[in-house]
Order: structure tokens, then sequence, then C-alpha cells
């Protein structure tokens, strides 16, 4: 056993975890598995080129295995903040979406918003809309697939 080379090792396995706490995506935890896999194999006596060649197909092998992993992870949280929270999100039309005449009031979960519609065509109460972009205070609003099935 090499100490020098499975503390060396250890060393690096816990910066790189530490280290991926501050960033995001799991990337350097891959590189912390492949340094303690190494760790392992200086600990067994092994020689430190079979070390090295470990630590770079142990890690290769955990980037692969996580991209597919956190790109779902990615796609499925997407963390809006402050009005951006309400994008892509469905509303029920609360009084009628009239552009000409600048009204329309929607409710997005529990926050009432003034709105107006994409086409600048007019949106009935109680519809089904989506909210596409905002525009200062103002939500910019489609009919949602889902009304447009039901009237159907």
């Amino acid at each position: 056993m090499n100490t020098i080379w499975m503390w060396g090792w250890a060393a690096m396995a816990l910066i790189f975890l530490i280290a991926e706490i501050f960033t995001t995506g799991f990337f350097l935890v891959c590189f912390g598995v492949g340094a303690a896999a190494a760790a392992l194999l200086a600990y067994w006596g092994v020689d430190p080129f079979i070390q090295v060649a470990a630590f770079i197909g142990v890690s290769a092998v955990a980037v692969l295995l996580t991209r597919p992993l956190t790109r779902r992870l990615n796609e499925q949280h997407k963390n809006f903040v402050g009005s951006d929270r309400v994008l892509e999100k469905r509303a029920i039309v609360l009084s009628e979406i009239n552009p000409p005449l600048g009204v329309g009031l929607v409710r997005v979960d529990a926050e009432e918003w003034r709105a107006t519609s994409e086409d600048g065509r007019v949106i009935a109460k109680d519809a089904i809309v989506e909210v596409i972009r905002i525009e200062g205070t103002r939500l910019v609003v489609r009919p949602s697939q889902v009304d447009a099935l039901i009237e159907e």
C-alpha cells in the first residue's frame, strides 16, 4: 500500500465532492467518485499508472451515466423567478379580455393579473388560457388547447 497515493486520491475525492456543493449538475461528483476509486486501488497497492487509468475511466463512466439524469432533471424543473414563474402556466379568465378596451383579468394559481390576448381578439370570461409572455405588468395569453378541445 502506497499511503501517499492513497491520501492524495482521497484528498482529491474530498475536494471534488466539496466543490460539487457549490455547483450544479452532478459534474464534479463524477470526478470525486473516480478519485475515490483510485484511492481504493492505492489502498490495495495497485500500480499508480492503473490508479490514474481507473480515475479517468470511472470518472468518464460516471459522467456518461449522470448526463441523461441531469438533463432530464433540468428540463422538469424550470425554476422561473419573480413574475416569470407564471410563464407557460394555465389561467382562468375572471373578466373578459378585450384588448381594444385594455381590459381583462386572469387568475394564475392564486394570483390575479391584468391580461391581454396574443392576437388582439376578445376572450370570454371563464375561458382557460395559457400565459405566453409578460409585457410590463400585463400577461399576454392565448386560448388553451385544452379549452378549445372542450368546445368542439
